[in-house]
């Protein structure tokens, strides 16, 4: 039998390199550099015309969701004014204005002895009364 001897294991060092890169300075080549700077200045460009496109088309989506607001409510204003007309002819009624005299008023007919007929002045004379007073048309 062979006697089995223990190896020694290989002794490891490990030691700490304190490397200083701060005085390296990277060479970059200028057509590489400006290659570098047109493709960043034509995706920019790319990018800000991308923007834009999102911005018009989403400002024409708010103002085709405004165009129907205002649309809906001019069909409501419109049925209110149709309303409000109908009710000024209701109340021009010239039937509706001589109940409201004769019942709230107490107005009656005018008897033929109480109206007295009249002739229209001419120009010069309300010319003539216009100049008198001119305070009145306050």
């Amino acid at each position: 039998m062979k006697s089995r001897k223990k190896r020694a294991a290989p002794t490891q060092f490990h030691t700490v390199k304190r490397i200083d890169n701060s005085r390296l300075i990277r060479h970059v080549e200028p057509v590489r550099l400006r290659g570098c700077y047109r493709t960043a200045g034509v995706g920019a460009m790319v990018a800000v015309f991308f923007m834009m496109y999102i911005y018009q088309h989403f400002h024409c989506i708010d103002l085709s969701f405004q165009l129907e607001d205002l649309r809906a409510k001019e069909t409501q204003f419109t049925a209110f004014n149709s309303e409000l007309r109908l009710e000024i002819e209701r109340l021009r009624d010239p039937r509706r204005i001589d109940v409201i005299a004769r019942r709230q008023l107490g107005l009656t007919q005018p008897l033929p002895t109480q109206v007295q007929e009249y002739d229209a002045p001419n120009a010069s004379e309300v010319a003539a009364a216009q100049y008198a007073s001119p305070d009145r048309e306050q």
